[in-house]
């Protein structure tokens, strides 16, 4: 067979020639092809790659006296990609790490979903740009189990007050607020008297732990109970908003 040392052409087409199965013939710069397109019918073999005609372009790392700048790396794209799946059920399949220093946004499944359902019944923390002071600022709780979005504030007091976060008022509904005291180092009759978004007003207090609890107003109220196979059932029309969680 013939070798070509060096070829200087516009466009290069391989492959049978009755019928032609040339697929660059919309791929025109004005009446002619572009300068050095390349249209090719059959499997395409570059660089190190098995034997095996796994795909049409099938490419391994270097072959030859051509190292790359990169030892190992066989492809380098500069410039955005579009994958359009055709049959496999996988599309895009890669064995080893994945390293992306942008934003991912994807559905899930196999393992991945798996490992979703499994945190769904975990512990969770919620993250949030802070409510009162904002972007620039977080705020990050973790959440109770229980039947509502709920959150809550202990600590100790010695007075009749119980001073709440100020970001209590941008976040919890006021109404829902309920308290818990415990006395400490003697019995106490302790009462409730007041409360606003500010300060829980007591009455009878030496010194006491309290609990204070709260339903936040930020997100819908929790549904408890509903209809469905899996949490993609949850009648709630934010829930997959990507606004909802910010």
């Amino acid at each position: 067979m013939a070798g070509i040392r060096d070829l200087d052409s516009g466009k290069i087409y391989i492959g049978q020639e009755i019928p032609k199965l040339d697929r660059s013939v919309d791929t025109l710069n004005g009446d002619k092809p572009y300068d050095g397109t390349l249209a090719v019918t059959g499997p395409t073999f570059i660089g190190g790659h098995s034997t095996n005609a796994a795909g049409v372009l099938n490419v391994g790392t270097a072959l030859g006296d051509f190292k790359p700048n990169t030892d190992g790396r066989a492809v380098d794209v500069e410039g955005d990609v579009n994958i359009v799946g055709e049959k496999a059920e996988n599309a895009v399949y890669i064995d080893g790490d994945v390293y992306v220093t942008g934003s991912v946004d994807c559905l899930s499944k196999g393992r991945l979903e798996d490992r979703h359902k499994t945190a769904d019944s975990l512990p969770k923390p919620f993250d949030m740009v802070h409510p009162t002071k904002g972007e620039g600022h977080r705020l990050r709780y973790a959440c109770i189990e229980g039947p509502e979005v709920g959150v809550y504030f202990r600590g100790r007091t010695q007075d009749n007050e119980i001073i709440l976060p100020d970001y209590w008022k941008d976040l919890v509904v006021i109404d829902t607020i309920t308290v818990q005291t415990q006395s400490v180092g003697t019995s106490q009759d302790i009462i409730v008297k007041e409360w606003d978004d500010s300060k829980i007003t007591l009455e009878g207090v030496t010194d006491c732990f309290y609990h204070v609890y709260g339903e936040r107003k930020d997100v819908n109220p929790l549904g408890v109970e509903y209809e469905g196979d899996s949490y993609n059932d949850y009648p709630d029309e934010n829930y997959d908003d990507p606004a909802y969680a910010r």
